[in-house]
Order: structure tokens, then sequence, then C-alpha cells
């Protein structure tokens, strides 16, 4: 009997640690933004474009005194099946408006369907409740335009927030 109950006893120790919700976390690989550099003189007959994108560094609970951190991921997408497109510009803005970080210093390229990412820490507030990012772009006439999405989520515990946004076009 007293084998029984420390063999119950130990498999339910064995239990309760493996079930604990252990986070691990893997180095983000992020985008080599030079080797995605172009070059090259961009032709004249290339349409340009400007898009807005609203991400969220934090988010209110509850009142205006009480915020969620948030990390934000920015994608940057080519709907193209055929035609490389060209973003020339990436900045980021804060609630007040003011440009806090420049992403894209020289005119990057991505390939037909390739993705590029910007990821904002959680810990990084700066951009506050209200953050943005205007992106500028050229494409090939009757090319598909940039897709450009904001995915914003938080987790604690058992508990996750997420939530996405889109770009809209502004020019």
């Amino acid at each position: 009997m007293q084998k029984n109950l420390l063999l119950l006893l130990l498999s339910s120790v064995i239990l309760l640690f493996s079930c604990e919700d252990k986070k691990v976390e893997t180095p983000l690989k992020t985008i080599d933004w030079q080797a995605k550099v172009f070059t090259y003189k961009l032709p004249d007959s290339l349409l340009s474009g400007s898009s807005y994108l609203s991400v969220y560094s934090q988010i209110y609970s509850e009142t205006e005194h009480l915020t969620h951190d948030l990390t934000a991921t920015v994608s940057i997408r080519n709907t193209s099946r055929t035609d490389t497109i060209f973003i020339t510009k990436a900045d980021y803005f804060n609630t007040k408006g003011v440009n806090i970080r420049h992403y894209i210093d020289e005119t990057i390229y991505l390939k037909p369907l390739e993705t590029a990412a910007i990821v904002i820490n959680e810990k990084d507030k700066e951009g506050g409740t209200g953050a943005n990012f205007i992106f500028d772009w050229k494409v090939k006439k009757n090319t598909t335009e940039p897709l450009f999405e904001g995915i914003m989520i938080s987790t604690s515990g058992s508990q996750g927030l997420s939530f996405t946004t889109q770009g809209k076009r502004i020019e």
C-alpha cells in the first residue's frame, strides 16, 4: 500500500512539473536590410506610392491610466507573382507624430511574393498607443501594390491578446 502511495505521489510530482509553462526564447532572425539594398538607378517608368500603417506599442486597459505593452510585427509583402517591388522609405512615428526611427535608409527590393518584417519589441514603448508607419514604394505599371500589415501580440501566463491592422494607401 505504501509503495503504491509513494508511486502515486512521485507520478503526481512529475506530472505537476512537466505541465509548467516554460517560455523558451529563440533568437529572432531579422532581415538583413543591407543584403536587400538595390544599388542601381531605379527606372523613371516606375509608379510611386505611399502607405500608412497603424501599429500599437501599447493599448489601454480598463482606464486611460493602465496600459498593456505589445510586440508588433510589421509585415511588408510583395503581392506580385511576377514583379519585384521597391521600398524607398519606412519611417516609424510615435503617438505625437514624431518620427522616432528610420528603418530603411536606402531603397530595398522584394522579389515576387517575398515578405520582410520589422519587429517592435514588447519592451519598446517609444511608439505608444498611437504609433504608425509611413512607407514609400515604387512598382512597375500594372503591378499590384505592396501589402503592409501589423500584427500585435502580448502573452502572460495562459492569457493572450492579439490583433491585426492593415495599411492604407495615402498617395
